[in-house]
C-alpha cells in the first residue's frame, strides 16, 4: 500500500528498540530520509531491510527526534484517530480510579496513552494541560474538543482548560514558553485560577495558574492514604510538604500532632490555608525551613521529636549526569532521618525521579540504614496511582519509589 507521510530509516539499534516497544527514535538514530516533511510532521519509520516499524512526530530540534503514535499501517491519524485515543484514556480511568476520583485524576500521561509529550490533569471541572512535543502541539485542539465532548458524554462537566506551557523543555522542541486559559468555545477564561479539590476525603485549594508542575501533584494520592493507620496517634513530621498533602492525611487520620515543613514560604502559606479548610490546624505546627539544615540541627541537638518521618523531596535529578549526586542528596536525608527515629519508629520515603532507579533507591536505603546503625522492618512498597499507568516496556514511566519501614 502506498503511504502518505515521509519514509524514515533507522539504525539497528533504533529498530531494537521500537521493536522491543519503546516509542522514541533519538538523535543519531535516522540514517536516511525520504521526501520533504516539516518538523511536527508524521512520519513513517522504517528498518534498514524496509520493515515498517511505526508513524510518529518527528522533530529536528529535539534529542527525541521521532515519537511513536501508533505500529499500525492502517491508522490515518484524522479526528476519529484522536477521539479514540482520548476515549480509550478516559475509559480506564473510569475504571482504575472509580467515579470519585475520576474527579481528580490524570486523564492522560503522554507515552503511556501513546499521545507523547501531553499530560492532562483534571481538578474537578477543571483540566490543566501541559504540551511538551510539538506534534501534540499541532493537534491539541482536536484533543481538547475531544476531552470536553467526551467527558459531557459521561455527564461530566469541564468549565475551563488552563495550559501550564511555562516549562523550559518547550523551547528544546522549537516551542515558546506561556500559560493562559485554552480559547475553547463553551469554555471560560476568566476563572481565578484557584479550585477547591477533594482527595482522600480532604480538602485542598489548587493553584493551577502558579503552583508546580499542574498545580498539584495526583499521583500520590494513595501513597498518602497509607500512611493513615500508622500516622494515627503519633509525632508526624512531614519533610518537603508543599501542599501539606501527606501532613493532611497524617492529622485527619488522628495523628498526636504533626509538623509540616518546606523552605518554600509560599508552600507553608498554603499548607496553612488547606490545613484551615478541613479544620485541622489546631494540631499542626508550620515550619519554613531547609529539611537538610532541620535535619542536621535536630541530630546535633540529639532531639527525638517525631516517631514518623516523611521524606518527599522533589526530584533531586533529571538527568542521569547528575544522578550520583542526587543518590548523596537521598542517602543524607534518609539516614538522618533514621537517626532521629526512635527504635519502632517510622518512616515514609519516596523517589519522583525516574533517573533515580529501583535499584539505586533501594541501594541508597541499605547505605542509609547501615551508617544510620539501623535494620528497616518493611510495611510498605508502592508505586504511583494508576492514573499515571506504567507500560513495562517503556520504563521512562516508572518513576515513583514509595516505601513505609519500621526502623528496628
Amino acid at each position: 500500500m502506498e503511504r502518505a507521510f515521509t519514509a524514515v530509516t533507522v539504525t539497528e539499534k533504533a529498530e531494537r528498540a521500537l521493536r522491543g516497544g519503546h516509542p522514541w527514535v533519538f538523535d543519531g538514530e535516522i540514517t536516511r530520509i525520504d521526501g520533504t516533511c516539516e518538523n511536527g510532521d508524521i512520519v513513517d519509520v522504517f528498518s534498514r531491510k524496509g520493515r515498517y516499524l511505526g508513524s510518529g512526530f518527528l522533530n529536528g530540534h529535539s534529542r527525541i527526534r521521532v515519537r511513536l503514535l501508533s505500529r499500525n499501517a492502517n491508522d490515518r491519524f484524522d479526528e476519529a484517530f484522536w477521539r479514540r485515543r482520548v476515549r480509550y484514556a478516559l475509559d480506564y480511568r473510569r475504571t482504575v480510579m472509580g467515579l470519585t476520583d475520576f474527579r481528580c485524576c490524570r486523564l492522560i500521561f503522554g507515552e503511556a496513552d501513546t499521545m507523547p509529550g501531553l499530560t492532562v490533569d483534571r481538578f474537578e471541572n477543571v483540566l490543566s494541560v501541559q504540551v511538551l512535543s510539538l506534534g501534540m502541539e499541532q493537534v491539541k485542539d482536536l484533543i481538547f474538543r475531544a476531552l470536553v465532548e467526551t467527558l459531557a458524554g459521561y455527564g461530566e462537566r469541564i468549565d475551563a482548560i488552563y495550559e501550564r506551557n511555562d516549562v523550559a523543555l518547550r523551547e528544546k522542541e522549537g516551542m515558546t514558553q506561556y500559560k493562559g486559559f485554552y480559547p475553547l468555545p463553551g469554555l471560560r477564561t476568566d476563572l481565578d485560577g484557584t479550585v477547591i479539590i477533594t482527595e482522600n476525603g480532604i480538602r485542598y485549594a489548587v493553584d493551577y495558574r502558579n503552583g508546580q508542575k499542574t498545580g498539584f501533584f495526583l499521583d500520590q494520592k494513595y501513597n498518602r492514604m497509607a500512611i493513615r493507620k500508622i500516622a494515627a496517634g503519633r509525632r508526624v513530621l512531614d519533610c518537603f510538604t508543599h501542599t501539606g498533602a501527606f501532613a493532611l492525611n497524617a492529622a485527619a487520620a488522628g495523628a498526636e500532632r504533626v509538623c509540616a515543613v518546606d523552605v518554600s514560604a509560599d508552600a507553608v502559606e498554603q499548607v496553612k490555608k488547606n490545613a484551615a479548610l478541613n479544620g485541622l490546624e489546631d494540631r499542626m505546627d508550620f515550619l519554613r525551613a531547609d529539611v537538610f539544615d532541620l535535619l542536621t540541627d535536630m541530630a546535633n541537638a540529639g532531639r527525638c521529636d517525631y516517631d514518623f518521618i516523611i521524606l518527599d523531596p522533589p526530584a533531586f535529578t533529571k538527568s542521569r549526569e547528575t544522578v550520583k549526586n542526587a543518590v548523596r542528596g537521598y542517602k543524607e536525608i534518609n539516614c538522618k532521618a533514621m537517626k532521629l527515629l526512635p527504635r519502632g519508629g517510622y518512616l515514609a520515603t519516596c523517589s519522583c525521579s525516574h533517573f533515580m532507579t529501583e535499584e539505586l533507591f533501594v541501594n541508597m536505603l541499605h547505605d542509609a540504614a547501615r551508617d544510620a546503625e539501623v535494620s528497616l522492618r518493611q510495611v510498605e512498597a508502592r508505586q504511583q496511582a494508576a492514573d499515571h499507568p506504567i507500560l513495562w516496556n517503556v520504563p521512562e514511566t516508572n518513576y515513583l519509589k514509595f516505601y513505609i519501614f519500621q526502623v528496628v
